[in-house]
């Protein structure tokens, strides 16, 4: 399996995985490829990641700007993430999450923040402590890993993107 950047012929098969393997989430509105696309239309998809295997497209992960308290302050964020349903559970997602960060810290990053279930991201490095928060969520679900300095604290605000889809 290979993991590298998106490539402009790799959109469409992003957008029909992403649309597939959220459908059978039941956490899912079915926002999560639309907002890929409008992440990709405003400049704001500062990264994007595939997973690619026997020259197919089977992974995608996506990290945006995020603001803290109005700044953005070099942090981002961690989503939409995709993984073929017949290939779930077997380390992609995680492989593509861990080369994301890997390249957010490399380019002088603050850090990465999330909205997920804690037991899935506690073990790629993130951590939840209260001080972030995101509208009216539980705050065990707003999650983060710093990569040097403070933790973040304040309300974490995603892309525009993210609006239509009331994140």
């Amino acid at each position: 399996m290979l993991i590298r950047p998106e490539r402009p012929d790799d959109v469409d098969a992003i957008d029909r995985l992403t649309t597939v393997a959220f459908e059978p989430q039941p956490f899912s509105d079915g926002s999560e490829a639309p907002i890929v696309r409008a992440l990709r239309a405003s400049g704001d998809l500062t990264l994007s990641l595939v997973a690619e295997d026997d020259g197919g497209v089977v992974g995608h992960v996506a990290f945006s700007p995020v603001t803290i308290d109005g700044s953005h302050d070099g942090w981002f964020g961690l989503g939409p993430i995709s993984v073929r349903l017949d290939l779930q559970r077997r380390g992609i997602g995680r492989a593509m999450v861990t080369e994301g960060l890997r390249r957010l810290r490399d380019q002088g990053a603050r850090g990465c923040a999330l909205i997920g279930d804690p037991e899935i991201y506690r073990r790629m490095g993130f951590t939840a402590d209260g001080a972030l928060t995101h509208l009216d969520l539980d705050p065990t679900a707003v999650q983060h890993v710093t990569f040097g300095g403070p933790s973040p604290r304040g309300e974490l605000r995603f892309a525009r993107a993210f609006d239509a889809a009331g994140h």
